[in-house]
């Protein structure tokens, strides 16, 4: 659930996240209508909790294109979701960061705005784009968990019913250790990889 919702989350996250940051009133090409209605978007969903918005795709997206709203497959499609306007935040966060006089230099030698964003805006925050979709998988572990609370399989849901429901903290404990454990491994490795790809940026430079 978790690594097919980050795929999700990250093709369509850096996506909106660029076009926030494009569309901005300072940004390469400013569009304060679209800004706005994205901004809005990403803003409400992510104030969402995520239990309300299982609970409201249920009926109106995961059933109408999976058949069913039960089990860790229909889970993926609500956390996909949910993650995007989180991700695309947290990309534009990033995208804000990179030099602006860096941007200018592009601009003045004449570079296209597709070439600007891809070599310039996403290049140079290659890092903290990794790090932002590791911080989105983590995050995404503790939505997994909630999704077991309606049926949406996994982790979560082996907690609730072996663990809570009959009263066996064995395996609630085990599922709490196992959980923190998994968003440990996670946040590590795009931390590491995160690091790689910033040594190997200052090396070209």
């Amino acid at each position: 659930m978790i690594s097919v919702a980050t795929v999700f989350a990250t093709l369509f996250g850096i996506p909106l996240g660029v076009l926030l940051h494009v569309s901005a009133p300072n940004g390469l090409r400013p569009l304060p209508v679209l800004h706005r209605i994205l901004g809005v978007v990403a803003d409400f969903g992510r104030s969402v909790p995520f239990i309300v918005l299982i609970v409201l795709l249920q009926q109106i997206v995961t059933r109408p294109l999976l058949s069913t709203s039960i089990g860790p497959t229909a889970a993926i499609v609500p956390l996909a979701i949910g993650a995007v306007p989180f991700l695309g935040r947290l990309v534009q966060s990033a995208l804000r960061e990179v030099d602006a006089t860096v941007v200018e230099a592009a601009v003045t030698t004449g570079a296209s705005r597709l070439r600007i964003v891809r070599s310039v805006l996403l290049g140079e925050s290659a890092p903290a784009l990794v790090s932002a979709v590791g911080v989105t998988a983590v995050t995404l572990v503790g939505f997994s968990a909630i999704a077991g609370v309606v049926g949406g399989g996994g982790l979560g849901d082996l907690a609730i019913r072996y663990g809570y429901q009959r009263y066996d903290d064995r395996i609630m404990w085990t599922t709490v250790i196992v959980i923190g454990l998994l968003a440990m491994l996670l946040q590590f490795l795009f931390d590491r990889v995160a690091r790689l790809i910033d040594r190997r940026r200052h090396v070209t430079a």
